[in-house]
């Protein structure tokens, strides 16, 4: 997807709220090096990325809601907890490695939650939908664990 095409949309109990890509890197971007955890038992640390953090946005949104569905372009969905994406937790990366982001990774522009599993950190991403209770995005439906704690080994519910 062209940049000039993507756009990022939060919908919460009061409203939405939509942003082109030149509009959401006006919200700041950050840089920060993390620690990457696949379900598939691998990982990646110290990978530098690139993207405009959560809190940023979530500066522009009203939600009481405790939880997040993340929406991605083509459909793939999954749940995070809305206190687990804020205070410098989560990002929407644009590049990885010094690189924007390839199409097969996400770009031009995907959810980067490092401290939970990386099918957490939706590639693609269109949005995030604010919701009052948690509930499962498609590997969730699948068998995956709700929540997702490399940590705790989440893997499968």
């Amino acid at each position: 997807m062209d940049t000039a095409d993507w756009s990022f949309t939060v919908a919460t109990e009061t409203g939405s709220r939509t942003w082109g890509w030149d509009e959401f890197l006006a919200l700041g971007v950050e840089d920060v090096t993390v620690d990457i955890h696949c379900v598939t038992h691998w990982s990646k640390l110290g990978m530098a990325w690139r993207g405009v953090p959560l809190d940023a946005i979530f500066a522009e949104v009203e939600t009481q809601y405790d939880y997040v569905m993340a929406q991605s372009f083509g459909g793939y969905t999954t749940n995070v907890p809305l206190d687990e994406l804020l205070d410098g937790q989560s990002w929407i990366a644009i590049e990885a490695d010094g690189e924007p982001l390839s199409p097969e990774h996400g770009g031009p522009a995907r959810l980067l939650v490092p401290h939970l599993y990386f099918w957490k950190s939706a590639k693609w991403i269109a949005g995030l939908r604010a919701m009052p209770d948690d509930g499962p995005g498609f590997w969730e439906q699948n068998g995956y664990h709700l929540h997702g704690d490399p940590w705790r080994e989440e893997r499968y519910s």
